[in-house]
């Protein structure tokens, strides 16, 4: 049976909230999801989406997600940003994983970015390979940084 890809509506937002805490427990940080299905709403279908989604159904259920959103390179332009491509344990193996990457993909082209990114585990090797596979290059000498909203206040306060 062959996946139906297609945009993500708001009522699809339920089921992308369950597949973004699967991924967060495959991403050994099972307590790291704060939003809720209203968020996703909010910020995904207001008058300035924040994010693109695209679902993958399968025997008539949301079996995996892409969540994408625009970004700005000072060295390239305008290109997509992939932050989240997940498929529930159960249909892993059967073409819904491919299915959105490529659906990704052709939307980056179709926007005209001249780059496409995301950041992958480094002890996720399955995923590291297939990206090679596909073309893309996975850099091992740039780190992710990032500040939560604690670290934020603590050093504005610090600041003030």
């Amino acid at each position: 049976m062959k996946p139906v890809i297609r945009p993500a509506t708001k009522e699809d937002m339920p089921a992308v909230l369950e597949l973004i805490k699967e991924l967060a427990v495959f991403e050994k940080e099972p307590d790291a999801v704060i939003i809720s299905a209203e968020d996703l709403i909010r910020d995904g279908f207001g008058e300035n989406p924040s994010f693109k989604c695209f679902v993958a159904e399968l025997e008539g259920k949301i079996q995996g997600m892409a969540l994408i959103y625009f970004r700005y390179s000072t060295w390239k332009g305008k290109t997509v940003h992939l932050e989240d491509l997940i498929v529930r344990e159960a249909y892993r193996g059967k073409g819904l994983g491919n299915a959105l990457y490529t659906k990704v993909i052709e939307y980056a082209e179709e926007a005209g970015v001249k780059r496409t990114e995301w950041v992958v585990l480094d002890w996720n090797t399955p995923a590291k390979e297939f990206y090679e596979r596909s073309g893309a290059t996975v850099f091992e000498d740039w780190c992710t940084v990032q500040m939560d909203e604690e670290a934020m206040k603590k050093f504005l306060s610090s600041k003030r």
